[in-house]
């Protein structure tokens, strides 16, 4: 018995030491005298901002497309369920690259919808318009996921005593379901924010890495590892510190979900 508890304390060691051990080594070789003036070169600075406006744009759209998708379906039959929940978690489990692949074949300048687009003047392939929908894509089954869930495990008598007492289907939704399932849905906002963040290969496959117009810090950072190793460090440990304050937030949601 003992031998077996070693055994797996030995495995479950070099599994941490996986993980750890490249973000120490980050962190061990980042030019921390460095950090003020890494971040005020103008590639570090334009990403950042661009990559503010779009996840914050992204994760607004996630939650009011989001949380209604969630509600609906938690309603929907069994089997009509699953497959919207196939078709929404696809993004998750597919290739970055090829999401920004089946973006172009859809919204492209020759898309199935981009040629309609184009011919109305709306060009949307390498915009800061195409990094949110890339963002989006791949985030907002997140957010779906998660308040789906908590959508079908809620007590359904408060809805049915709503109703009773004359709400709609909208003013129950609002008022009742909204403020019932606060906690988790901004847990899965908080996660789709931090998935919008880090997307990469949807977004430079749709959108480019054009500075100062679609580079976010995901594409600034693979740029700058051929050019300035020392920046492209500074950069990665912020998404790291980012990761782990979205984590944390994350844990401070749940729990009050769970104390609710």
């Amino acid at each position: 018995m003992k031998h077996t508890a070693k055994s797996l304390s030995l495995v479950a060691v070099i599994a941490v030491a996986v993980i750890g051990v490249p973000i120490v080594g980050l962190f061990v070789r980042v030019p921390w005298t460095r950090m003020v003036e890494l971040w005020s070169n103008d590639t570090a600075s334009q990403a950042l901002l661009i990559t503010l406006q779009t996840s914050l744009i992204a994760t607004a759209l996630c939650i009011v497309l989001g949380v209604p998708l969630a509600w609906a379906m938690s309603n929907m039959s069994p089997r009509v369920r699953t497959f919207t929940r196939a078709i929404v978690t696809v993004p998750v489990v597919l290739p970055p690259v090829v999401g920004g692949i089946a973006l172009l074949s859809a919204l492209g300048r020759k898309g199935v919808f981009g040629g309609l687009l184009s011919s109305v003047g709306i060009s949307l392939p390498f915009t800061q318009t195409a990094v949110v929908l890339s963002q989006l894509f791949v985030a907002m089954p997140f957010l779906v996921l998660a308040v789906e869930g908590q959508f079908r495990t809620m007590d359904r008598g408060v809805i049915d005593a709503a109703r009773v007492m004359g709400f709609g289907p909208f003013r129950t939704f609002a008022h009742v379901v909204l403020p019932m399932t606060k906690a988790p849905i901004i847990a899965g906002a908080i996660l789709a924010w931090a998935r919008a963040v880090g997307e990469f290969g949807a977004s430079i496959t749709f959108a480019g890495s054009l500075r100062g117009k679609t580079q976010t810090l995901p594409m600034a950072v693979y740029e700058l590892l051929e050019r300035d190793w020392e920046l492209a460090m500074g950069l990665s440990v912020v998404m790291i510190l980012f990761a782990v304050a979205v984590i944390f937030g994350l844990r401070s949601q749940l729990l009050n979900s769970g104390n609710a």
